[in-house]
């Protein structure tokens, strides 16, 4: 017997589908940025190896010349981003989501064998509740990058003003290599966030946008009612 339950609520969704579009944008306008000073790369002996974004990704993308844009733009919606980002977790606080979202001791050694699942070498899946052990770790690890990624921003962009900050990342250009290694991490999980959406299914894609998803339950049995026993004697 199918039946409908609720999964997401609102402001979950709301907060997932909004931050998209502004991560997006984000990275978008941080790669403006970065063009006018691509410094990581893999060099030995005066020779480059390899670079990260090769000229010809700069202008396929048309990315050249426009710091100010991309500045304009990254700056304003760093705001959408911190806010987007505080009501999350506000609201996963206040409503007691967060214990759904936190990993647990055993969620470590789960999620291995959530992996071995995913990649059909473990026929059975380790049981879960709202979200599995992965799901748990990388759900908070998101989290954590974000606040990361405000913190070393802020070090970069306002490197006097902010200067405690700029200490904790470890200098101006150590905040720096963070806030690009976290903007690579946020590409690599969207990459493998998407393929584990198509590889759930199109339920679990439909609970992330209405809320509700469709369950298999066992159909109920039915009551069979036995005759209760009396005092009464038979008539002769």
């Amino acid at each position: 017997m199918k039946v409908i339950k609720e999964k997401h609520p609102l402001a979950m969704r709301w907060t997932h589908w909004v931050n998209f579009p502004i991560l997006t944008i984000m990275i978008w306008s941080g790669m403006l940025i970065y063009w006018a000073n691509d410094e990581y790369k893999i060099k030995l002996f005066g020779h480059t190896y390899f670079m990260f974004f090769p000229e010809w990704f700069y202008k396929t993308f048309n990315i050249p010349h426009r710091l100010a844009e991309g500045m304009a733009f990254h700056f304003l919606f760093m705001w959408a981003f911190a806010i987007n980002g505080l009501v999350y977790i506000l609201y996963t606080i206040i409503s007691g989501e967060w214990r759904e979202l936190v990993p647990q001791k055993k969620s470590f050694k789960e999620a291995w064998l959530v992996l071995l699942h995913d990649l059909h070498i473990r026929k059975m899946a380790p049981p879960q509740n709202k979200y599995n052990a992965a799901q748990r770790i990388a759900y908070t690890a998101i989290i954590v990058m974000g606040i990361g990624s405000l913190i070393t921003g802020l070090a970069i962009y306002k490197p006097v003003q902010f200067y405690y900050l700029t200490w904790i990342c470890g200098g101006y250009h150590f905040a720096r290599i963070l806030h690009f290694a976290l903007t690579i991490g946020y590409v690599f999980f969207f990459l493998i966030h998407i393929v584990q959406v198509v590889l759930a299914g199109w339920n679990n894609f439909r609970s992330v946008i209405s809320g509700f998803e469709v369950v298999n339950e066992p159909d109920p049995q039915p009551v069979i009612e036995t005759p209760t026993p009396t005092d009464e004697k038979p008539i002769q």
